[in-house]
């Protein structure tokens, strides 16, 4: 849920959309409610109670996690069969944090990223941000046993000290205890520009210069965010009523530097400049 901050607390899940055309259904054999991956953040507080940015307590994998200072609480495991080919969907519902993605001794082959179909990049670790989507191809063969699966967060828990930040990637045949493999040997991490779309639908509205350009400023100042030095403020009646109305005009239905106003048939470039971790 993407109303307020429903989702910290908990209300979301992964909704998976299988293509009947997958242009890769070759690479791989298995794909299913087994595959599917998700990484977030639990809070030992509601995030009502919350006044300036949060710092998560656990990571969880799937649902499952440890706190750096818990106790050693059920694991996620995740179960393949060696010599097959499986195309894992991972899933990013963080409130906040984004995680560094790896399973130790294995390479993963990046197929589509946020619905897009993208050509095969192989890598051995994914820096995944809240709300982002990748599909990956893991082969599965490494010889039979446990292997950690990590999602090291950049705040917080940054630690796998005690199976925190994990789950365990488990060969049928293992024995059911936890791994003791490590992660030293990363050296190929995801670089995003060498992701290339397998069709490029090109940038709305054409290659031709903007009619207009608005650049939207980010801030956030005790806990609240602005544009341009304007903050959302919820109206009194709802905004469709007004409309229904016609008692106002389009520009005086929210407050001020709530709305912009734009000429028909005119093409709209926004620019949004980025800002530090935990910003929009």
């Amino acid at each position: 849920s993407h109303l307020g901050t429903q989702y910290c607390d908990g209300l979301r899940g992964a909704f998976v959309i299988y293509d009947p055309e997958d242009p890769f259904q070759h690479l791989y054999d298995v794909d299913d409610e087994t595959t599917v991956i998700t990484l977030a953040d639990w809070y030992h507080i509601r995030s009502t109670s919350v006044t300036d940015r949060a710092t998560s307590d656990t990571t969880l994998i799937n649902g499952l996690g440890r706190n750096c200072n818990g106790p050693a609480t059920n694991l996620s495991v995740i179960n393949v069969v060696q010599g097959k080919r499986y195309r894992f969907r991972l899933v990013s519902m963080s409130c906040d944090p984004n995680f560094i993605f790896s399973i130790d001794g294995h390479n993963m082959t990046i197929i589509e990223v946020d619905g897009v179909n993208h050509s095969p990049v192989t890598v051995d670790s994914i820096q995944i941000y809240s709300g982002q989507r990748y599909s990956v191809i893991i082969a599965a063969t490494q010889p039979i046993g446990n292997y950690w699966l990590r999602a090291l967060p950049n705040a917080g828990c940054t630690s796998f000290t005690g199976g925190a930040n994990s789950a365990i990637f488990r060969y049928l045949g293992a024995a059911p205890v936890e791994p003791t493999t490590t992660n030293s040997s990363l050296h190929n991490p995801l670089v995003e520009t060498s992701l290339h779309p397998l069709e490029g639908p090109g940038v709305p509205g054409g290659s031709a210069p903007a009619d207009i350009s608005l650049c939207l400023n980010v801030t956030r100042v005790n806990g609240r965010f602005a544009i341009n030095g304007a903050s959302f403020e919820p109206p009194s009646v709802p905004v469709l009523l007004q409309i229904m109305s016609g008692a106002r005009a389009a520009q005086d239905l929210l407050p001020a530097g709530n709305v912009y106003t734009l000429p028909r048939n005119k093409t709209v470039e926004l620019i949004i400049p980025g800002g530090s971790v935990g910003s929009p």
